[in-house]
């Protein structure tokens, strides 16, 4: 039987190759010191020291060798294990001191300077603007009067003149309150404030209610299925459209500035004869762009209905018309507030992003 083969020399192979195990210490050596960052050497580490690394794999070779070469071809391989080991320890050190001295800077806190505070929530602009009009009318002597937005019927139709087949009514234009028998309704207009009022107090009456509304629009840019508007109700003996145009006129300046131009239009709403729509001179162009986008090039944007009081109203809530007349309008708040701000979305008012909001502070 033959003895072990005492002549077999390591170099023949090729992984333990004093020249492979050099070269693969010379690599290792020249991507540890190009690592900048600490998750770069971590990638180096692997790469030259992992299981599937050149020495890694070198020294697996080590055991199929015999016994008299194991040693030679083991310190070698070890020392070239050590050399990259201890490389990539001391920048690890390195990169680890420049990373703790450059969070001092960044992450640097001054003891001395005085706490912030907390981020205030700030209220809604629609409310805002509701509040705006509000003091605009109670200066001019009106009262601020309040309804239910759950209303009967009756309020909301039958007292204002609404035709018992009006379109108005359609389940398709008014949101019903289960079961619809029951005559209950979300209020489409304010205007129920109006009849109550007359029915609670009489006349004379200056009122103005803001509140919330609801109709079955889609939601889009310029219409919302709940949104807020602004009524007026004056009944007094003697008043005149000329008294309507000038309240208007005067609510106008107050929210739009000085100059602003108004217009009355012809129009037709059951509850006011005769009745009108209020026109304000696009403050955009001036009337002076064919190719506005905000009033279409027509030099004019709708603000709202107005009209004097129709007799048959007056009548419905016990008011003399032989010895009163009276004058009612109505705007959006939500309109007034795009007018005011530039806003040409009405989404953004409702989806509750506080960036909105704090656009406009505390005034607006």
């Amino acid at each position: 039987m033959s003895g072990p083969n005492t002549q077999y020399d390591p170099v023949e192979v090729s992984a333990l190759d004093p020249a492979a195990i050099d070269q693969a210490v010379q690599d290792a050596l020249s991507a540890i010191a190009g690592a900048t960052s600490l998750d770069d050497l971590k990638t180096v580490r692997t790469a030259h020291q992992g299981d599937r690394s050149p020495l890694a794999l070198a020294n697996r070779e080590i055991g199929a060798l015999p016994p008299t070469a194991k040693a030679e071809a083991g310190k070698r391989v070890g020392q070239a294990r050590g050399r990259v080991g201890g490389a990539l320890k001391q920048r690890q050190a390195e990169l680890e001191s420049e990373r703790d001295e450059r969070i001092l800077v960044e992450e640097a806190v001054d003891v001395t300077m005085l706490p912030g505070r907390r981020p205030l929530g700030r209220r809604h602009p629609i409310e805002l603007m509701g509040e705006r009009i509000a003091d605009i009318m109670v200066g001019l002597g009106w009262e601020v009067a309040e309804g239910p937005e759950v209303e009967a019927e009756w309020f909301t139709f039958d007292a204002l003149n609404f035709d018992a087949d009006h379109p108005a009514r359609q389940m398709q234009d008014t949101f019903y309150v289960d079961p619809p028998e029951n005559g209950l309704v979300l209020r489409t207009h304010t205007s129920p404030v109006q009849a109550r009022s007359m029915l609670e107090r009489g006349a004379p009456l200056y009122i103005a209610c803001i509140g919330r509304v609801f109709r079955t629009d889609e939601l889009d840019a310029t219409h919302m299925p709940a949104f807020h508007q602004i009524e007026g109700l004056a009944v007094d003996e003697g008043l005149t459209m000329a008294d309507l145009k000038g309240t208007l006129d005067r609510l106008a300046t107050e929210l739009f500035g000085e100059g602003i131009v108004t217009r009355l239009r012809p129009s037709y709403f059951p509850f006011t004869e005769p009745s009108a729509e209020m026109d304000l001179r696009c403050f955009v162009c001036g009337g002076t762009d064919p190719d506005c986008r905000a009033c279409s090039g027509t030099g004019w944007i709708e603000w709202g209905g107005c009209g004097m009081v129709n007799q048959n109203v007056l009548r419905a809530c016990d008011v003399d018309p032989e010895k009163y007349t009276g004058f009612a309008f109505g705007m959006g708040v939500d309109r007034a507030l795009m007018f005011r701000t530039g806003q040409s979305d009405m989404r953004e008012m409702i989806e509750g992003d506080v960036r909105f909001n704090a656009q406009f502070g505390m005034e607006i």
